[in-house]
């Protein structure tokens, strides 16, 4: 280092030094700095009592406040205060088939989801949902009246989520009160199974639950979600349906509001929408029941609220046991009916009373599943089936034929007997007809009773396709689901008696029903009844109105069934039925002796001295 270097460097050193005396505080100031780091500390020592005065004064405050709480918490509800104001949590159980979602307040039920369906507009198929559903049981408790619905449960394993897919599981939901005592739901589900095992339990509660009550109640409520397109039709078929200990299914009326109260045993009580039912069975009997049903106006997204109130007797002793089921699924025959034919769940199905529903249970339910076996397309299904009524009715229908066709020959003749006698002598004119009809062989009533015979089957069809689980949300053609209507236009406005769309399956049957009719028209005799002619010319105008809105499936299978029979009527009056060899035949047993019965006899007798006066 050179000698500037070392100078540089000590004059740098002599500043710092001069700069660092002459800007030192003097005494006084030292004296004021050291007052003001004294006041500052003081200030914040007394801030730091003050902040910890407050702290334990909000302390205080809170644990008066708690203290209060449980007090009044402790008065509203008893013994039941340390289930209230709790974290509410979901628990999941769940196999392939059913989702339920179970609640901690109320450990109820909060919704419950059937994972295979959808609804028409492809969402999430919900029986219930939580804001649009009741559950729980209701008592008085040290006298005081106690709800579980706002009370919290625990779940006894921690689980939040049960998979019972691979085996059964089950979730236990326990409303604690003491050592000992509790109230407990316990859920429990098979793989593959709509069927819920549901069982209260109340272990020690005789000393909480008075003695002197002899019942507790279970509340159900839930308001009915529209799932299916078509509403008019959801709605009808939308009821709340109970099932009498070893008698009848009965349901509250589908309209209105209704209300209805049972001290007979019950078996089941079930919320019934048009596919999809929620059910709740007792393990013997349940005995003291109110029901209630009420209809939503068109604008809500409700159907129906149904509500059950069900008394379970109560003894007060260590151990209360309700066994139950509940069951969340579709209404199809099969699956209903695989659950107990003495529970007879498959009821809830309307599918005709009588003779009608024998032929849908027995007959084309039967035939439905044999075909599902083969085919997947049920516009096929159905056509299948139509043919199969059809070649069975075959016979009836070549026999009304004959009697229509007997009667058509004989018009020019019964024509003569009307110009011969005069109007005013109708009980003539009609002995004359009769006496024809007799020598011939002609019965006048021959073609009404195959129609008779053939009449069950179009009634059963006509309860069944509104009904039938398999066509739901099925598509064939243009048509996206048999269950409901189909639709090749909306209109711009809604037709009074005929709706605001176009059912093209429809049209084609009333076509078809009028074509029928001009064939029939051409065949009947001069004696038919005056009006009767053009009523028939109008039932296939009337059926647009009553069909419009019907299952595209029913208006289909009445089209190809008509269809069907103009094809058979067309072969049977070109190949098997020739009107001059019939009139041969009525000649010839004009030739052949009358024989009369004593009982025609004495009718005629009467009709003669009838005529005499």
């Amino acid at each position: 280092m050179d000698r500037n270097s070392i100078f540089g460097l000590l004059l740098i050193g002599a500043i710092l030094i001069g700069y660092t005396y002459l800007t030192k505080p003097s005494e006084e100031e030292l004296k004021a700095i050291n007052t003001r780091d004294s006041i500052a500390r003081v200030d914040r020592l007394r801030n730091e009592q003050l902040e910890a005065t407050r702290i334990e004064s909000l302390k205080a405050a809170q644990y008066a406040e708690v203290k209060e709480d449980s007090v009044a918490l402790k008065a509203t509800y008893g013994s039941f205060a340390g289930a209230v104001n709790q974290k509410e949590e979901l628990i999941t159980l769940e196999n392939k088939l059913v989702k339920l979602s179970i609640n901690t307040k109320g450990g109820r039920i909060n919704n419950v989801q059937l994972k295979n369906f959808q609804t028409h507009d492809s969402l999430p198929l919900l029986l219930w949902a939580e804001n649009n559903s009741k559950f729980g049981l209701t008592f008085y408790a040290e006298n005081k009246p106690v709800n579980t619905e706002n009370l919290f449960f625990v779940e006894e394993s921690g689980a939040s989520l049960v998979d019972a897919s691979s085996s059964q599981k089950e979730v236990s939901m326990r409303l604690m009160v003491g050592d000992g005592q509790y109230i407990e739901y316990k859920y429990s589900l098979a793989p593959d199974s709509y069927m819920v095992d549901f069982t209260v339990n109340m272990v020690g509660m005789q000393d909480i639950i008075s003695r002197n009550s002899n019942f507790v109640t279970f509340n159900w409520q839930a308001d009915i979600p529209s799932q299916e397109k078509g509403r008019k039709f959801e709605d009808q078929y939308t009821a709340l349906y109970y099932k009498f200990f070893e008698d009848d299914v009965e349901s509250l009326s589908a309209t209105g509001e209704k209300e209805e109260e049972l001290s007979t045993k019950v078996k089941w009580i079930g919320f019934k929408q048009q596919f999809f039912s929620s059910v709740l069975i007792a393990d013997e009997a349940f005995k003291g029941i109110k029901l209630k049903s009420n209809t939503m106006d068109e604008t809500s997204p409700i159907l129906k609220n149904f509500s059950a109130e069900i008394s379970l007797p109560y003894q007060g002793s260590q151990l209360e046991n309700y066994p139950m089921q509940f069951y969340f699924g579709p209404n199809k025959f099969k699956t209903l009916r695989k659950y107990g034919k003495d529970i007879q769940l498959e009821s809830m199905i309307n599918l005709g009373w009588g003779i009608f529903g024998w032929i849908n249970r027995y007959f084309v339910i039967e035939i439905f599943n044999f075909l599902e076996g083969f085919i997947v397309n049920y516009g096929i299904i159905i056509l299948i089936l139509t043919i199969i009524i059809k070649l069975l009715l075959a016979p009836l229908t070549y026999k009304s034929y004959m009697s229509t066709a007997k009667m058509k020959v004989l018009k020019p003749q019964i024509d003569a007997i009307n110009e011969k006698i005069p109007k005013d002598k109708a009980m003539e004119r009609q002995q004359a007809t009769m006496a024809l009809y007799k020598k011939a062989g002609v019965n006048p009533m021959g073609g009404c009773l195959p129609m008779l015979v053939q009449f069950p089957f179009l009634i059963a069809l006509f309860r069944f396709f509104p009904a039938s689980f398999e066509l739901r949300q099925k598509s064939f053609l243009w048509a996206t689901d048999l269950s409901s209507y189909d639709s090749i236009l909306t209109l711009p406005w809604d037709i009074p008696f005929y709706g605001d769309h176009v059912s093209l399956f429809c049209l084609l049957m009333a076509g078809t029903n009028l074509v029928y009719t001009v064939m029939n028209g051409q065949m009947q005799s001069s004696n038919q009844m005056p009006g009767m002619k053009y009523m028939m010319y109008f039932m296939p105008i009337m059926f647009l109105g009553w069909f419009n809105n019907y299952a595209s499936g029913l208006s289909y299978y009445y089209f190809i069934a008509t269809l069907f029979t103009i094809l058979q009527t067309v072969a049977i009056r070109k190949f098997m039925v020739d009107d001059d060899k019939v009139l041969a035949m009525l000649e010839a047993n004009k030739k052949k002796p009358v024989k009369k019965s004593k009982f025609q006899q004495r009718l005629e007798e009467a009709a003669k001295q009838r005529s005499k006066k």
